[in-house]
């Protein structure tokens, strides 16, 4: 860790910027917080959570974000910026240029850094990482690093799982996906580092801003029915004619099981979404790098799933791109 000024009160102000709206996200700075408290626990720290999106010319955490003594990037893609004192991720489009790749090369030495593509989720790479090098006891967040790391890697045994949303990490993470805000992120935080992870998934409050969620997935599921078209081993779904704030996941591979690739284009106030994923249940194997083929069109992802995005306003490039994803994936 680099030298750190304390803030007048004393404490070390951290700042950890995470991906926002995610439940890997949020467990990732969960996770880190007690590494960090555990590595550096004669300080005294104090948090606070910057939640970041992968929308249209987000491709990093701007310089003037970072205002923490300690400033911490998770599940998100890196900043060359020397303000940074902590990095962890696991998307294999986490380095927007050659600079980036260049500059995370040069640290990686330093044992602050962390990137591996091969990980399912960030919070089990921050969980080994945290056990191998820091002799960060993981046993207490058990529970939290298992359904972070099977539900961001989709090793679920079948489609209708995460569609049905019967256990309540599955629940939590759709409340996260739809409310995982600033605001958000410095309640929950602090919350699941004292409360069993199991325990606060079922929790009131996640339990009540669920219950109207589960009305929008029977409307969203109706709407893929309605919009879908299969091109070969592709479901190409056009949902631009309808604001969504939140899309569920996994819906096309529980509708058309057979299918090999999904393509679900969304709009929502702020940017259009093309979600591009394998069908982790597809009876054939995947052929394409789909984070590659979405790092063309600005966006990123894993091998395995991606998207891309364009400005809200901007519908008919948005359907251009999900036309030309699509029309790859088909061929």
């Amino acid at each position: 860790m680099s030298t750190a000024s304390a803030s007048a009160s004393g404490e070390t102000r951290v700042l950890v910027a995470t991906h926002g709206h995610c439940l890997d996200g949020l467990l990732s700075a969960t996770l880190f917080t007690r590494l960090l408290r555990h590595v550096e626990s004669s300080r005294a720290l104090s948090f606070s959570y910057r939640p970041c999106g992968y929308g249209p010319s987000e491709n990093g955490v701007p310089e003037e974000a970072l205002v923490g003594d300690v400033n911490a990037v998770l599940d998100y893609r890196y900043s060359a910026s020397t303000k940074l004192d902590w990095y962890f991720d696991h998307h294999v489009s986490a380095f927007v240029t050659d600079d980036d790749r260049a500059s995370y090369k040069e640290r990686a030495s330093g044992g602050r850094v962390f990137h591996d593509g091969a990980y399912g989720s960030c919070t089990k790479l921050i969980a080994d990482v945290g056990a191998k090098h820091f002799d960060l006891d993981p046993a207490p967040f058990a529970d939290l690093v298992h359904w972070a790391d099977l539900i961001d890697a989709a090793r679920f045994p079948n489609a209708a799982m995460p569609v049905e949303k019967r256990e309540a990490p599955l629940r939590l993470m759709a409340v996260v996906e739809r409310y995982g805000n600033e605001e958000f992120l410095a309640r929950w935080v602090p919350r699941l580092l004292e409360e069993p992870f199991l325990l606060a998934s079922d929790s009131a409050e996640v339990r009540e801003l669920y219950e109207p969620m589960g009305a929008d997935q029977d409307r969203f599921v109706e709407l893929v029915k309605r919009h879908a078209k299969t091109e070969g081993p592709v479901v190409f779904v056009d949902l631009g004619d309808t604001v969504l704030e939140a899309a569920p996941k996994f819906v096309t591979y529980a509708l058309y099981p057979e299918s090999l690739y999904s393509v679900v284009l969304t709009r929502s106030a702020s940017k259009c979404k093309i979600s591009v994923g394998y069908n982790p249940w597809a009876p054939r194997e995947r052929r394409h790098d789909i984070a590659k083929i979405c790092e063309r069109f600005g966006g990123g992802g894993h091998p395995v799933v991606g998207a891309a995005s364009t400005k809200a306003e901007d519908l008919a490039k948005a359907r251009e791109i999900a036309a030309t994803i699509t029309a790859e994936l088909a061929s």
